[in-house]
């Protein structure tokens, strides 16, 4: 009977290590603990910080890579890789014409910043279809993080065609355990979808998507990686694919409510600093900040 007993103390020492998921460690229900996660998220998502990051952007066809800074009045980028290469020529000059009309154009601010707005928008609607749109379950521990299969909820009504999108797809939510914060999203198109019986378009079968998520700071994430990879057709004739891939790195803060114009100063003064010894940078950069946050 000892015997026995050092066996089964062993089997828990083991199942713990790996990391086994047992029903005693998960206190609420799947479905509850997303929607706390979606509660998380969209909490963040109305009262973020402000910060600077590279963006390296890969689609087939070509790569680029971008500095961004978050203002008040949307992100500003600078290009400064393409295809592994310094920006060329023409390319540096078409960027400048680019920002120029950015920084002294209403209307191009405008718009720029009504795109921002829609976009940080959709963002926010398809978060909060997570817990009504979709049935979960737990399907086990990964990486201090609880994995949870999700499905369409057949009786949710998907109306808009960005939420029959969303909706159609299956997938793996994996939830930060400690912090209850979105790590990681993987979602496929199970089947065909149409709209319009067929007439409007079609979104084929076997696309993908999938989000990371990392902590920048003891209150913020942000996204690491996206893909997506989706092809359909468009009112019968016309296909479409959309197969792209953006990773970002090198979080840091920036001061908030910086307008575009002092985003592109601060832009201006890092890309100085990269070029210039790193000392006399160092100190370049940080006295901008200084004044950036009077």
């Amino acid at each position: 009977m000892r015997q026995l007993s050092v066996v089964g103390e062993i089997l828990i020492v083991i199942l713990a290590q790996t990391g086994f998921c047992a029903q005693s460690q998960l206190p609420i229900p799947a479905g509850q603990l997303v929607r706390e996660v979606v509660y998380n998220e969209l909490n963040d998502h109305h009262a973020h910080g402000y910060w600077r990051y590279w963006v390296e952007h890969n689609t087939p066809k070509e790569t680029w890579v971008e500095e961004q800074i978050e203002t008040s009045e949307g992100p500003i980028t600078h290009l400064t890789l393409s295809n592994g290469q310094p920006p060329s020529a023409q390319a540096v000059a078409e960027e400048q014409a680019r920002l120029q009309r950015l920084l002294t154009s209403p209307d191009e601010q405008e718009k720029h910043l009504r795109e921002y707005e829609e976009n940080e928008n959709r963002i926010g609607r398809i978060l909060a279809l997570l817990p009504d749109a979709f049935l979960y379950d737990y399907d086990g521990d990964e990486n201090g993080c609880y994995r949870l299969r999700f499905r369409p909820n057949p009786s949710y009504p998907a109306h808009s065609i960005e939420a029959r999108i969303f909706h159609s797809m299956r997938g793996t939510l994996w939830v930060d355990a400690r912090y209850k914060r979105l790590s990681r999203l993987e979602g496929h198109v199970q089947e065909n979808l149409d709209f319009g019986y067929g007439i409007l378009g079609r979104l084929y079968k076997g696309g993908w998507f999938q989000l990371e998520r990392s902590q920048v700071s003891p209150t913020e994430w942000k996204t690491e990686r996206l893909e997506i990879h989706m092809c359909g057709r468009a009112l019968l004739v016309k296909s479409f694919a959309r197969d792209t891939s953006e990773a970002r790195g090198g979080f840091s803060p920036v001061p908030a409510g910086m307008n575009l114009a002092q985003g592109m100063a601060l832009l201006h003064q890092i890309e100085a600093r990269n070029q210039a010894p790193a000392q006399s940078g160092s100190s370049l950069v940080t006295s901008t900040t200084f004044a950036l946050r009077r």
